[in-house]
């Protein structure tokens, strides 16, 4: 390895550390006024070195970018040391944001055609945890509020993109029906 990437990969990792959250490859580059294939090869340099045994920290692929973040096995010695509570999602709220990652955007009324119950208060938590956004109106009458995922969502459930989740056809039947036609 030539001393460019050494001397550099430092840069990265102290970018990426005090960001907190994902940086693309993209940023990273424009930030330190390199070449978005230096940067790719700084990015794969250091997910290397993190992936070898001893190391407490990994770089996850999330949200279209790169975060620097402990590895799952020592989430436990992390948790003693902050005393935070984990932030844990109840089976309601769990359904409802399935239902709007595979349906977005979607309504309420969609959300609770699939569903079978009322969603507001499950909606509302999911907005104030910072899960689901408002994307829009539906062209329908009342133009009722469309629903979509957020990056916190993304990186909470550990994914690169929406592209990540299952696809639809490996679902029941029913779970794949267009919301227009349940309600």
């Amino acid at each position: 390895m030539n001393l460019f990437y050494d001397y550099m990969k430092a840069h990265v990792e102290a970018m990426l550390f005090a960001h907190g959250t994902p940086l693309s490859a993209k940023r990273i580059a424009a930030v330190l006024d390199i070449s978005a294939e230096h940067a790719d090869r700084l990015l794969c340099l250091l997910e290397e070195e993190y992936a070898k045994p001893g190391r407490g920290l990994m770089l996850r692929r999330v949200a279209d970018g790169f975060q620097l973040c402990t590895k799952p096995e020592l989430g436990g010695v992390v948790e003693k040391l902050t005393e935070i509570p984990e932030q844990k999602l109840s089976q309601a709220a769990l359904e409802t944001m399935a239902v709007i990652a595979f349906r977005q955007p979607a309504t309420k009324q969609e959300i609770e055609a699939i569903r079978g119950v009322k969603v507001d208060g499950v909606v509302n938590t999911l907005l104030e945890c910072g899960f689901i956004r408002e994307v829009g109106r539906k062209e329908a009458v009342g133009r009722p509020i469309l629903y979509g995922t957020t990056d916190e969502f993304l990186i909470h459930f550990g994914l690169r993109s929406l592209e990540d989740l299952p696809k639809l056809e490996a679902w029941p039947v029913e779970l794949q029906q267009e919301p227009s036609s349940l309600e």
